[in-house]
């Protein structure tokens, strides 16, 4: 895709999105040491206790936070706060005989922006409804419960790299530089996020860090069908 300007993004709202995002209570500035562990009280979601038995299970899952550095917004403070763990074949779909998909998730994500221009902050608290996870990347999608930017119910898309041989982690999110689509009168406009779609993460965590640890996707439970590989859907 083209490098995208100020006056498309402004086009399509985006300008106005990036300015709106931020976490109830903004969670403290946390030490690599903190997020890579456990998520302070402050920050911790509230399903953080409620997946003990997954864990045990060994469970795909993304936990921590972090300032991020957006090259757009190199004055403001981006915070993202990440608790998710896999939950397979938990969420029926309609149609589906599976009892859900093999990336069903749970969890929460904060994301707090202040813009350093305006003194205003925007914030969005959203519910985890995606997971899937490749290596010490993964990738998830939540939808807004509430926030002072985005309607209840949109979804958005977070990735999250867990950085190696001292390299920074990294994340990026479905808004701003991506996931625009020409509309009728041949402007931009936002596209739907599907669920565990995000770009690469394309932003360097600059204070705090993330735990992706990954496993591979689950077979369905027992008597169920298997999902069609995707060349089937084609033939």
């Amino acid at each position: 895709m083209s490098v995208i300007t100020a006056r498309a993004l402004a086009a399509v709202g985006v300008t106005a999105l990036l300015a709106g995002f931020a976490a109830v209570g903004p969670p403290a500035a946390a030490s690599t040491a903190e997020a890579r562990g456990a998520a302070s009280p402050a920050t911790a979601p509230s399903v953080a206790t409620a997946g003990t038995a997954h864990e045990k299970a060994g469970v795909a899952r993304v936990r921590g936070a972090g300032r991020i550095d957006y090259v757009y917004s190199p004055d403001d403070t981006i915070r993202f706060s990440v608790d998710a763990e896999a939950v397979p074949f938990t969420r029926p779909l309609p149609g589906v005989e599976l009892p859900g998909l093999p990336t069903d998730a749970r969890g929460t994500v904060r994301i707090s922006h202040h813009v350093k221009a305006t003194g205003r902050t925007g914030w969005s608290v959203a519910d985890v409804d995606c997971l899937v996870t490749g290596g010490g990347t993964a990738t998830l999608t939540a939808t807004v419960r509430k926030s002072n930017a985005l309607d209840p119910g949109t979804r958005f898309g977070v990735s999250v790299q867990q950085g190696r041989q001292g390299q920074p982690d990294r994340l990026g999110f479905s808004w701003g530089v991506v996931n625009v689509a020409a509309d009728t009168t041949g402007g931009l406009k936002a596209s739907p996020v599907g669920s565990c779609m995000a770009p690469a993460p394309f932003a360097p965590v600059t204070d705090g860090g993330f735990t992706v640890r990954h496993t591979e996707l689950p077979l369905p439970p027992a008597g169920s069908a298997r999902p069609a590989a995707p060349h089937s859907r084609h033939r």
